[in-house]
């Protein structure tokens, strides 16, 4: 029978680990952050796709006397599969006491670290690539200083890294920096040298040495060792001890098969990514990992293909696939294409067996499932003790496996012995290279003979698989198979093959985006059969000499394939030295090292517990009662703070503003889907985040209306929030007359925008610990502590004083955390002083994507008048915002989107504006506020007045920028003096540079050449209004000489404020010896 892991042994950052009775629901992460000093990794998204978690793994396998090395996501890696490897997070590759190591020296020195959140991760997964590059013997020994990793292979490095805030140039440059290739004028802006200086540069980056790390310590290979050699014994277990690796098939058939199983309670698995897609609903206190049975993670390989045991990870299979002296086309293209799924530190852990059985069970978008499915894959299961093999089309339409059905080898054949053989692959989605799940992904393979004579091409074989445009799970289109079985590719073929799928392929009711989906798989279908047709051949015209065909010259200028290049200068005014000089971001070192302290980074006070909350799912409804179903969760609930806990002379108070409040909680009466019902108190996060899923609201609709969820029903309804006369933006001139000034009119035109998710790497965190004197402090990620200060103190009914409010830094912000963070930091508050114990709170991701509003949607009619050289004399616009259920800053976006339309010389402007107030999450200040909206509205006009008059676009903007005496007409005494209006000479200057020029005349030759697919450039003015808000500071000179710079009013979330304040302080105290 399957042995029981009693203990654990593994080593982290060098350190020995030997721990018993663990949770078997732990991650890695979660033990890490809760139960040891290390704060490197941390918890973005809980999904393995931010890259924020990654640490470095090490197994070692005492037979080969190997060390195998590779980046993992450590929110999805349970504890329990660990045992034996060894841990590195960026805390073991360097940190303040023992010396930095090169990769977080570079990082901070080419800039690469803001808000610093995501950094930790970015230096693993640079590690991660390091160290298996260095490994390669055959790769020639590079220059000191260097690593043998290429520049295309380390820009790949961090490619499943999410970044928000400094952007992934200085991230590439750092990362490229190890290259053995690199060119180093290619790299920008840096604290290592300046551009013309001369000498070598090599020798001023921070040096790096292979092999100058060791990634698995000697004393676990020693323990590994003698583990092999002792018997461990098969003592009978039940199932009821926690965490299972059976040895054999025939171990884990005795397991599920005992009277204590209980599926429910049970989870098997392999890599546990699937919990980063579908989240468990319940808490499981018995695992089964699979790892431990040889059979599911042989491979065998023969002239027919390659078989693959199930629990082989993507990383391996992909490996597998590449293998060989000539590798088949076939292998080629599934080993390309699964390396666009999910990331490499979610494929090295993450079991092919494992995703298939996720899209055969659910409907999981696999892009895997599709192209096995294309290449006519073959699955092996078994069934209790009877073995059989399906195809995988076969297996997709068979009813849901359940514990009992074990997915034991996938055969994919190589297709070698088959000439003509075409194969493609094709995926849409946000991002091309993987962390995003497709829109539509195909294969597609066919075997084609050639009439000699005719050159016609005629379909022996055609099998084409499409998956996620919102079907069960991928399928082969059968009925378009025969069609096209035997016939000669033309024209009216693919016009009737276009129609035939039109029938096939259709999206379920309720899926996103499905018109979009549905084209997508007729275009790649067109894409893979059109140049099979002579009659639709590409066109030659324009396309560079020195390449032979389309094919190559498209290869060549493919997005995906061109290296990343770019560059940026600084020129330096030594006038008001050090301002202003691009020197290294304060702490960025310590960022890098995971060393900097983020509120959820301070370790838990004694007797802490954990919030998470319940919210309304309707967006308007009288809340009758909360219960919670019987579960193991549901065990775990502590007690639940609500409306009826908040004190005796406090108010039902989370944020407020000068144009209104919001309650904290919902009492009867739900106004919002999203609107906070009451916080349920456990004794860790994951038990209280496990336990709010089991809540169970019931709701009443008696006597209320529809809710208002969009612009159209609030103008209908007259649903409006104030905007005060004040805020009221500035008309200019008179709308008639410019109208009839003009030689042609727009009327009517909507231009509209939905809302964006701040998405910032840290989520909102709050930590609450009750003090003497009916006091509190309260850690806050916020970018308005005094705000949140003010929220506190009236919701508990204590004076201002009482409340304490300490912000460190931010992981990003983007005013995400101003004003719809509030609540969390005032329910956490109310918890820790309702119950006088400590109270932590971390919002997963999708409760912060829920609560947290995002940018305002917006819709705009707009009517233009326009001279035939394309000069507007006359401008109308009715504008209209969703702002939710509260005005938050509402009110004050009309103005600002007004103020970003502005950049352009309307002639003259009237406005209709209405902010409408909806039964919507309340939407707030999101990066730029406004002035996205506006500029996007702004430049929709512009580029359909130049459609309109067949004119170039940068002709139309060039026409209607300001001269001072309109800039002074539009915006007052902000417009200053004529010499600092220098958006038309800057335009130029961008405009006429040879790299524009030259990109513009890159784009017409690839339109020329490319049938179906087109690019396009643009240029973009930007103006921001400047205002600037006194805030109190102080600067202290200590005994020793020493400075302490105390900055009011500003936050530290990335932007450098730290590091300004350092230098506004040696420029005024004329010391550059000031280092913060």
């Amino acid at each position: 029978m399957g042995r029981e892991t009693e203990r654990l042994v593994f080593a982290l950052n060098g350190e020995r680990y030997d721990i018993s009775g663990w949770d078997p629901s732990m991650t890695l992460l979660e033990f890490i952050r809760t139960q040891t000093r290390f704060r490197g990794p941390k918890l973005g998204c809980g999904e393995g796709g931010c890259g924020a978690c990654v640490v470095l793994l090490s197994r070692y396998d005492p037979i080969k006397d190997q060390v195998t090395d590779f980046s993992a996501s450590s929110c999805l890696t349970l504890l329990g599969s660990i045992n034996h490897c060894s841990v590195t997070t960026t805390e073991g590759l360097g940190n303040t006491k023992d010396g930095y190591h090169a990769i977080q020296q570079r990082i901070a020195g080419f800039h690469a670290s803001q808000c610093g959140f995501c950094t930790p991760g970015m230096c693993m997964s640079l590690f991660s690539s390091l160290v298996n590059a260095d490994k390669d013997t055959t790769r020639p020994v590079p220059p000191s200083g260097f690593s043998k990793i290429t520049a295309f292979e380390a820009e790949r490095a961090i490619s499943g890294n999410l970044c928000r805030c400094t952007g992934y140039r200085p991230l590439v440059d750092a990362c490229k920096s190890f290259a053995s290739d690199v060119d180093l004028e290619d790299l920008g802006l840096n604290t290592f040298w300046q551009r013309g200086d001369k000498g070598e540069r090599a020798t001023k980056l921070p040096n790096y040495s292979i092999g100058g790390m060791c990634t698995f310590p000697e004393f676990l290979k020693s323990e590994i060792k003698l583990s092999v050699n002792i018997s461990n014994g098969n003592r009978p277990q039940t199932i009821e001890n926690g965490w299972f690796r059976p040895n054999s098939i025939k171990e884990y058939y005795e397991l599920v098969e005992l009277n204590s199983f209980n599926p429910n309670n049970v989870k098997i698995v392999a890599g546990n990514t699937s919990s980063g897609i579908y989240k468990d609903q319940d808490l499981y206190d018995r695992f089964i990992d699979l790892r431990g049975i040889p059979e599911l993670s042989m491979i065998r390989r023969n002239s027919d293909g390659v078989e693959i045991g199930s629990a082989v990870t993507i990383s391996k299979a992909i490996e597998v696939l590449r293998e060989g002296k000539a590798p088949t086309l076939v292998f080629n293209k599934i080993a390309d294409h699964m390396n666009k799924v999910a990331s490499s530190f979610v494929r090295n852990i993450a079991s092919v067996g494992g995703n298939l059985i996720l899209a055969q069970r659910g409907r999981f978008e696999s892009d895997i499932c599709t192209i096995l499915l294309a290449a006519s894959s073959i699955v092996c299961i078994q069934v209790g003790s009877k073995r059989s093999t399906y195809s995988l089309e076969e297996f997709l339409e068979m009813p849901p496996c359940d514990h009992r059905s074990l997915l034991l080898s996938i055969f994919i054949p190589s297709w070698a012995s088959s000439s003509n053989v075409l194969f493609e692959t094709y995926r849409a989605a946000p991002r091309p290279w993987g962390n995003a799940v497709s829109y539509t992904n195909c294969a597609f393979l066919a075997k084609t003979s050639t009439d000699q004579e005719t050159g016609d091409v005629t379909l022996e074989i055609v099998q084409l698989a499409f998956g996620a445009y919102g079907t069960e799970h991928a399928i082969r289109v059968r009925k378009l198979e025969e069609f096209l079985k035997g016939k000669i590719v033309t024209g009216p073929i693919l016009l009737e093959a276009t129609r035939l799928l039109k029938e096939i392929i259709v999206p379920t009711d309720g899926t996103a985006h499905a018109k979009y989906r549905v084209s997508l798989a007729i275009g790649f279908m067109f894409k893979f059969l059109s140049p099979l047709a002579k009659s639709l051949a590409q066109p030659r015209k324009c396309m560079p000499t020195e390449y032979n065909n389309v094919k190559s010259y498209m290869d060549s200028v493919d997005s995906h394939n061109i290296p990343i290049s770019s560059r940026q200068d600084i020129v330096f005014n030594s006038e008001f030295r050090p301002v202003g000089e691009p020197i290294k971001k304060s702490g960025a070192e310590l960022q890098a090292s995971g060393e900097a302290v983020y509120v959820d980074d301070i370790p838990a006070p004694k007797d802490c517990l954990y919030g998470a909350f319940i919210y309304s799912s309707k967006p308007l409804a009288h809340v009758k009662g909360i219960t919670f179903k019987p579960s193991l969760a549901s065990k775990k609930v502590a007690t639940v703070i609500s409306a009826k806990d908040i004190p005796k002379g406090g108010q039902n108070v989370g944020a407020g503003w000068i144009f209104g409040s919001e309650p904290l909680f919902a009492d009867s009466l739900a106004e919002w889907a999203g609107q906070p019902l009451g916080l349920v108190i456990a004794e860790t996060q994951r038990f209280a985040n496990m336990a709010a899923k089991q809540a169970v609201v019931e709701y009443a609709m008696d006597n209320l209306e529809p809710p208002i969820l969009s612009i159209e029903d609030a103008i209908e309804r007259k649903s409006f929030v104030e905007i005060p006369a004040f805020l009221y933006p500035k008309q200019v001139g008179n709308i008639s007359t410019g109208m009839a000034e003009a030689d042609h009119t727009i009327q009517s035109a909507e231009v509209k925008l939905g809302s964006q998710y701040h998405f910032y790497m840290e989520p909102v965190t709050a930590l609450a610990i009750p003090d003497e004197d009916n006091c509190i402090t309260v850690y806050a990620s916020s970018q308005w502590p005094e705000g949140t200060q003010s929220a506190i103190a009236k919701c508990l009914g204590i004076p201002f004083h009482n409340v304490r409010v300490i912000t460190r830094r931010l992981g990003g912000g983007f005013g995400g955390k101003a004003f719809r963070s509030l609540p969390v930091f005032v329910s956490c508050a109310l918890a820790a002083y309702k119950l006088r114990r400590p109270v932590r709170i971390y919002l997963d991701r999708q409760t912060d994507m829920i609560m947290v509003g995002g940018r305002h949607p917006t819709k705009a009619y707009y009517s233009v008048g326009f001279k035939s050289d394309g000069k507007i004399t006359a401008l109308h616009l009715d504008l209209r915002i969703n702002a939710g259920i509260a005005g938050d800053v509402g009110p004050l976006f009309p103005r600002a989107i007004i103020g970003a339309m502005n950049k352009y010389n309307w002639g003259n402007l009237s406005f209709d504006l209405k902010v409408c107030k909806t039964n919507n999450t309340s939407k707030s200040a999101m990066r730029a506020p406004g002035d996205v909206q506006g500029s996007f509205i702004a430049e929709a006009i512009i580029e359909h007045v130049a459609s309109v008059l067949s004119l170039p676009t940068n002709a139309v903007r060039r026409r209607n920028f300001h001269d001072h005496e309109s800039l002074r007409v539009f915006f007052g005494e902000s417009a200053g003096e004529a010499s600092t209006y220098t958006l038309p000479s800057l335009f130029d200057r961008l405009a006429l540079t040879p790299s524009y020029e030259d990109r513009v005349k890159m784009i017409k030759n690839f339109n020329s050449v490319s049938k179906w697919r087109k690019r396009g450039i643009s240029c973009v003015p930007i103006t921001y209004e400047v205002s600037t808000r006194p805030t109190p500071g102080r600067v202290s000179v200590l005994n020793d000489g020493s400075i302490v710079v105390e900055v009011g009013g500003g936050i530290e979330m990335g932007q450098g404020l730290w590091t300004k304040a350092i230098q506004m302080t040696a420029f005024c105290l004329n010391s550059e010896g000031v280092v913060g």
